[in-house]
């Protein structure tokens, strides 16, 4: 039925006249009639409603204030910018209706989001048949590896094969001999799980059989037992926070037996919430590390251990809180409003150079991965105006944004160098060192 949906809705684009296209922004207003009718729309998909609202939330004030940011900086040419958001649902089939909405309905050219996995894969053909340019800042989103000539992808957050490589590192560190997953039978969650399991092997590690599961079962206790019947050395438990409680509640009642390893969907207040307190205090996990590169010094020899400072992460957090009543940036909501301010600054730096926005998302891919490159003087975005107006003036910068120093591989693809490890300590997430992500080239 999708796939059908998607051709009907497909041959239907294909027939619409060039101003109605996705690929033609200088008319923003057919894409969002309740903004200024010279806006630069952006459109986006959070889970707004749904398990995962409060995250939902968290990365709109993100994306907001971005937009704040860009238009106090003088907008796109003058031009406003602008979003407009629907509802994922928090990944269900409403989710896919709001999405393609999104696409048919209100002609968006940039898309930011969704944060689901499955949602984003869903919609790539559409992504490339009506040439998006499509934004994925969250840690769950599908690998950017493509090479269409339509279309254009790109990725912020860590890959999954970083994420188990700094995971399989910590194990080996600890002196673990063994080690196994029980995980999501999710791409993501999947694919976390293989490249741990991968990376842990190919370090001299030994497996025991891994177990997986689909969200929403009625009770995981069988689940939990087979995953613990080994006696693996660590657990690498692999999901989502509302799914992980379930798992960390019915763990604790059976006695407590093994030990976990967390990933980084779970460095979220909503588990520490909702699992019995002390539960998983001293486990450790990893994310995304938001201290920037020029952060980062090696301390030993090989470079395997890094002193990070948390300076422009930190000022990032003050202005977010300052901003929305003392809230707190979620480490996604860094990656979101750097996914704005990038798109922003691509636009910016095309119509200086070439006279126009970029009318297709491969072209805005190709600017974008020009902008990143290391050749090029770095611009904060604790300067946008100093930034927008160099771009203006056709001078290329690469961004220096409130999560990363972004370079791209030629896929669009964010490259990270360091992971942040972190354990729990009663109702809180406690930082400790970063973790080097190395592990690709001992493979």
């Amino acid at each position: 039925m999708r796939d059908v949906q998607a051709g009907l809705l497909v041959g239907l684009a294909s027939m619409l006249s060039a101003s109605c296209s996705p690929t033609a922004p200088d008319h923003p207003e057919e894409a969002a009639p309740d903004h200024p009718e010279n806006a630069v729309v952006l459109g986006s998909l959070l889970p707004l409603s749904g398990s995962e609202s409060a995250i939902g939330r968290n990365l709109d004030q993100a994306m907001s204030l971005a937009v704040e940011h860009v238009n106090a900086a003088g907008g796109i040419d003058g031009r406003p910018l602008a979003i407009v958001g629907r509802d994922s649902h928090s990944g269900s089939e409403r989710g896919l209706e709001q999405l393609l909405e999104l696409l048919y309905t209100d002609h968006i050219a940039y898309l930011v989001g969704p944060e689901d996995n499955e949602l984003a894969r869903e919609i790539a053909p559409d992504v490339e048949a009506l040439d998006v340019f499509h934004m994925m800042p969250g840690h769950a989103a599908p690998s950017v590896a493509r090479s269409e000539g339509r279309g254009g992808w790109m990725r912020l957050a860590p890959s999954p094969s970083a994420v188990g490589c700094a995971l399989a590192k910590i194990a080996v560190r600890e002196g673990i001999e063994t080690v196994n997953s029980l995980a999501e039978r999710k791409d993501y969650h999947a694919s976390v799980s293989s490249e741990f399991t991968t990376s842990f092997a190919a370090l001299g590690g030994r497996l025991v059989p891994s177990v997986t599961f689909m969200s929403g079962e009625p009770t995981y206790t069988s689940r939990i037992e087979a995953a613990l019947a080994s006696d693996p050395g660590r657990t690498l438990l692999a999901t989502d926070p509302a799914t992980a409680a379930t798992i960390v509640t019915e763990w604790t009642d059976s006695g407590s037996p093994g030990t976990w390893l967390l990933g980084p969907a779970l460095r979220a207040d909503a588990l520490l919430a909702k699992i019995p307190a002390g539960s998983l205090d001293g486990y450790l996990g990893v994310s995304p590390s938001l201290s920037l590169r020029s952060e980062c010094q090696p301390v030993d020899e090989a470079q395997e251990t890094v002193d990070c400072t948390t300076g422009n992460a930190a000022a990032f957090a003050e202005q977010f809180s300052r901003r929305w009543s003392g809230e707190a940036p979620l480490p996604t909501a860094h990656f979101y409003y750097d996914g704005v301010i990038l798109i922003a600054m691509g636009l910016v730096y095309a119509q200086a150079t070439s006279g126009t926005i970029p009318a297709s998302g491969q072209e805005l891919h190709a600017i974008l991965r020009e902008l990143s490159s290391p050749d090029h003087e770095a611009a904060s975005w604790r300067d946008l105006n100093t930034a927008m107006t160099k771009l203006r003036a056709g001078i290329p910068l690469r961004y220096v944004g409130a999560a990363a120093e972004y370079e791209f591989d030629s896929y669009g693809a964010s490259q990270h160098h360091f992971m942040q490890e972190w354990t729990i300590d009663g109702d809180a997430f406690v930082d400790l060192a970063p973790v080097a992500v190395t592990c690709e080239a001992w493979q």
